[in-house]
This record gives C-alpha cells, sequence and structure tokens, in this order.
C-alpha cells in the first residue's frame, strides 16, 4: 500500500491557520468505489480510505511510516503568496 505525506491546504471556511500546520499521512485508494444505484450512495470495500493520521511536522510522519514498514511518497506544502494591491 502505497501512502502520501503532505501538509494540507487551508480550508476556505477557515479564518486561521492552525489546521494547516500539521503533516498528514493517508493512504492511497487502490480500489475502485462503486455506486449504489437504488440509495445513490457511493461505497467502497477499501477500509483504509478511513485512516487519515496527523503529525506535528513531516520527519514524524516520515518516521512512522517508515517503523510501519508502509511505502510512501511526500508532497511538498504549497507556499502562500501575498498579493499586494497597486
Amino acid at each position: 500500500m502505497l501512502a502520501r505525506i503532505y501538509r494540507p491546504a487551508k480550508n476556505a471556511m477557515q479564518s486561521g491557520r492552525a489546521n494547516a500546520q500539521k503533516w498528514v499521512l493517508d493512504y492511497a485508494p487502490h480500489r475502485a468505489q462503486h455506486h449504489d444505484a437504488l440509495m445513490g450512495w457511493v461505497g467502497s470495500d477499501d477500509t483504509c480510505r478511513q485512516i487519515r493520521l496527523k503529525f506535528p511536522d513531516k520527519d514524524a510522519a516520515v518516521a512512522y511510516a517508515r517503523k510501519a514498514g508502509i511505502d510512501f511518497e511526500v508532497f511538498a506544502p504549497h507556499e502562500r503568496r501575498l498579493q499586494l494591491k497597486n
């Protein structure tokens, strides 16, 4: 299983950036979702989609993945850019 390690972007509904400072480890989906025609729900038998671990920094997330024997890929965070009005 392949895991993704990244720092999520700030949610548009948040005024601060407190939750965007932590690093997240979650598993990449390895099975497709299926659509239930009767109820209109989307489901999956892939339970790894439900796992999301948060770490204070990138090094802690990488150390956990290595210790647990998880294949991982690290994604660089998008840095915030300030737009100045002229």
